[in-house]
């Protein structure tokens, strides 16, 4: 993995985690191969559900939905059932914040990290010399965090110059 990547991942995780109760109903959008599921179960959240448009086909310990977020109802997935969905670096590659929206209950958090859309190509730059992770799919849907639909962003941090991480309610 590259550098900056293994070191932004353990600050997410230590930063939104600390924020969560135990308790909370968490959905993972984007989960990939796992990460960030794997370290909070292995932690003590129990409550966790990771979903991907790609199968890994990694071992999860928590339940791991194959499919297209948008497509939540077919997926067997209920209105409001969520206190917190994560969407660390995924809301920069489509339109999710319907669905998001709909999965939380009122007042539910969405904790999102992507990167600051004026500052893209210096994470392309990063990624060409292997010292972040390279992107799954093209950025298509760059966007600030305050400009976010649907949701009141409550706090937001930028991180490396290029990254932006947020703490959003569903209103």
């Amino acid at each position: 993995m590259a550098v900056l990547s293994s070191i932004a991942q353990r600050k997410k995780l230590e930063y939104f985690f600390s924020k969560i109760p135990k308790s909370a109903k968490i959905l993972e959008i984007g989960c990939a191969d796992g990460w960030v599921g794997n370290w909070a179960v292995s932690r003590g959240w129990k409550n966790f559900v990771g979903i991907d448009i790609i199968d890994s086909g990694s071992k999860y310990p928590h339940p791991f939905i194959h499919g297209d977020i948008n497509k939540w109802r077919e997926l067997g997935l209920k209105k409001e059932s969520f206190d917190v969905i994560i969407a660390f670096e995924v809301v920069e590659h489509g339109d999710f914040y319907d669905a998001m929206h709909d999965l939380l209950k009122p007042g539910g958090k969405l904790f999102a990290t992507t990167p600051v859309p004026h500052m893209d190509w210096l994470c392309k730059t990063f990624e060409a010399f292997h010292l972040n992770q390279r992107r799954s799919s093209p950025h298509t849907h760059l966007i600030y965090l305050k400009d976010v639909p649907r949701f009141k962003l409550e706090k937001r941090q930028i991180k490396a110059t290029m990254s932006q991480w947020g703490e959003l309610v569903r209103d």
